[in-house]
């Protein structure tokens, strides 16, 4: 088991992706993290605080 960090996800039911480690505190059992915005687990579209966490693409300036 891993935990998808963000809201949302476009995860089918055969994945690709890359996991790291790292436990979930409110969730017993999970010691793992999927990376968003690699392989098949795309990132948070608008996303502006925490992107290299989820994945995100910089915004564009105005």
């Amino acid at each position: 088991f891993a935990h998808i960090p963000g809201e949302g996800h476009n995860s089918q039911e055969h994945p690709i992706v890359l996991v790291r480690g790292g436990r979930v505190k409110d969730s017993p059992g999970v010691k793992s993290h999927c990376i968003r915005g690699v392989k098949d687990l795309l990132g948070i579209p608008d996303r502006r605080r925490g992107r290299s966490k989820y994945g995100a693409e910089r915004p564009k300036s105005k």
